[in-house]
């Protein structure tokens, strides 16, 4: 407690210092001076300054995605705010924790459209978990707290406090809270037992059993990851994973089928769509992983775990939905699984396996390799099989580039996977690299990028550079917006309408011109080469990975397919035709 009242932006200093805050991403502005004052007059809080509020926000995604600890950024009143928003909405559809502190007029100036105001509560209302307007210096302590309890707890998200300019000036006494609980919000860690043994007793009971796991472990913490590799190792049941729960098991397992969904394997989805047991945990039957919901999965019994209330039956009807923490819940089916000495169906489970392994030997990953062009899927297993033994932390922008890293990097860990994945921003994968590498300032941190997606965010190079941020960009560069003509081509007739970047940067002149290096690579037997030279230079580095103009990613569930209608790029017409219902759907 300090003996004399201190400044708001004192008390939110301390607030943050008192909450284990290490490293704020921020941008200052009229509105928050006083706190940048604060800031500038400690060294406890280190301040990262980006070039733009949306990268703050991804900037603080990377550092919660990579670490489990929330992220916090800093921006203006008005357009600080405004352009917060787009970070916001991608953390809360990921479930990522973060705090955003916001600027704000002066109260007396509110509601009469003073310079840089915004109704930044009422803007940012559905895209946060919760948001705050302080009123009283003597409440602010109490607010910042709250608001990581908020963050944190239950399923993760973002949290803002819109801090107006003269609650930043007055004085009040800090006193650190002692207990901090929401008076409404109290999420449910643990799952009801006897609803967790008549989930046992489905999967003990299971044919054709699949374990369906999401972004949930990886948001309970490592000992979750760990507890779900041990129950698949005790059962021997198939394991998939959505795209936000990649590295939650290991990629190279032989348990593991894929990643599922709309560029999920061809074993995947198959093994969804049949089996008759489903295990869901900590997904939320997102419409990229079920497809036409009259289609999915008709057969099976579901079980949904999920700290979410809200999430259980929302999209997809379940048979048995728990409500707690994936690591508690998953925790209490192992105990009762070894107390009941129970054994999985080993003769239906042998016969599913060999019904899943007759799907993997379609081989729904393989591309037709060229000596002369480097294919994307190419490019990603020579940047995995040179970078995997260095743990390295992978961030992505969105597009073509974002699902082949997604099937071809294989994740062996959690919280090394940095995708923006239910809002699909572009220009996240850079600020969300940075934010990574302030986290773990010695491991090697990837965006891989697409040519049309890095220059939305372009501009954090500088931050790279000032900040001495090693950071690797790897573009894919196909001089177009690849998803974009993927589609334009599958369901357009191949009317590519603004889908060619007609002028594009010189990514090498680019690199240098902020003070990076940049390399360009557009042949096979020279990547190998440039990709370790990108690794070995302890500087910001822009690859320019030339790879092949027209390339498909497949496989591919088109909108209105049923998720086991996938369109798998070979050479069978039958498989690569779009329905007319998808057609009007895209």
């Amino acid at each position: 407690m300090s003996a004399e009242p201190i400044s708001g932006a004192e008390i939110i200093i301390k607030s943050l210092t008192d909450l284990g805050v290490d490293v704020i991403f921020g941008y200052p502005g009229g509105a928050v001076l006083p706190i940048y004052d604060a800031l500038f007059q400690q060294n406890h809080i280190r301040h990262v300054l980006v070039r733009h509020e949306q990268a703050a926000l991804h900037a603080a995604e990377g550092y919660a995605r990579s670490t489990g600890k929330p992220g916090v950024a800093l921006v203006t009143s008005g357009p600080g705010a405004t352009n917060a928003v787009t970070g916001l909405t991608d953390a809360l559809m990921d479930s990522i924790p973060v705090v955003c502190l916001t600027g704000q007029v002066a109260s007396h100036l509110i509601g009469n459209d003073a310079f840089q105001e915004a109704d930044t509560v009422g803007i940012t209302r559905p895209c946060t978990k919760h948001n705050y307007l302080v009123k009283d210096v003597n409440t602010l302590a109490y607010a910042i707290h709250e608001a990581f309890y908020v963050a944190t707890s239950g399923r993760p998200g973002p949290v803002v406090i819109d801090l107006p300019k003269d609650m930043q000036v007055a004085k009040a006494v800090y006193t650190k809270p002692q207990k901090v609980l929401h008076r409404s919000y109290r999420p449910q860690i643990k799952g009801e037992l006897d609803l967790i043994r008549q989930a046992v007793a489905l999967l003990a009971n299971a044919k054709r059993p699949i374990i369906y796991s999401g972004g949930g472990i990886i948001n309970s913490g490592p000992a979750a990851s760990q507890l779900l590799r041990d129950f698949v190792r005790m059962t021997g049941f198939p394991i998939t994973s959505t795209l936000m729960g990649l590295g939650a098991y290991p990629g190279e397992d032989p348990h593991f089928l894929g990643m599922l969904g709309m560029h999920g394997t061809y074993e995947a989805n198959n093994a969804m769509h049949d089996c008759d047991v489903m295990l869901c945990i900590g997904a939320r039957f997102d419409d990229r992983v079920t497809g036409r919901l009259d289609a999915f999965s008709p057969g099976s019994k579901k079980i949904h775990i999920d700290i979410d209330r809200s999430s259980i039956n929302k999209n997809v009807h379940v048979d048995l939905g728990i409500v707690g923490d994936a690591g508690h819940v998953l925790e209490d089916i192992i105990k009762i699984w070894k107390s009941k000495a129970l054994t999985p169906n080993a003769p239906a489970l042998k016969t599913w396996w060999d019904e899943i392994n007759v799907w993997r030997a379609r081989k729904c990953l393989s591309y037709k390799a060229n000596d002369e062009v480097i294919m994307p899927q190419y490019a990603i297993q020579r940047l995995y099989h040179l970078t995997k033994d260095k743990s390295p932390y992978i961030s992505t922008e969105v597009g073509q580039h974002q699902m082949w890293a997604a099937q071809f990097y294989q994740f062996d860990k959690p919280n090394h996977w940095l995708t923006s994945g239910g809002l699909g921003t572009m220009g996240y994968g850079l600020p969300a690299a940075i934010g990574a590498q302030i986290a773990h300032p010695d491991a090697l941190c990837i965006d891989i990028a697409g040519e049309a997606s890095i220059l939305m965010n372009i501009q954090e190079m500088a931050t790279a550079v000032q900040h001495r941020l090693p950071v690797k960009i790897f573009i894919l560069n196909n001089e177009y917006m690849g998803m974009v003509r993927q589609w334009q081509e599958l369901s357009y007739d191949g009317r590519y309408s603004e889908s060619y970047s007609e002028a594009l940067p010189d990514f090498v002149k680019l690199a240098e011109a902020f003070g990076a290096v940049g390399f360009r690579v557009d042949k096979p037997s020279e990547l190998d080469d440039v990709i370790k030279q990108m690794i070995a230079i302890d500087r910001p580095v822009i690859v320019d990975c030339r790879v092949a103009k027209l390339e498909n990613c497949f496989p591919m569930v088109a909108s209105g397919a049923a998720h086991n209608e996938m369109l798998l790029g070979d050479d069978d017409p039958s498989q690569n035709q779009i329905s007319e219902e998808g057609r009007a759907l895209v």
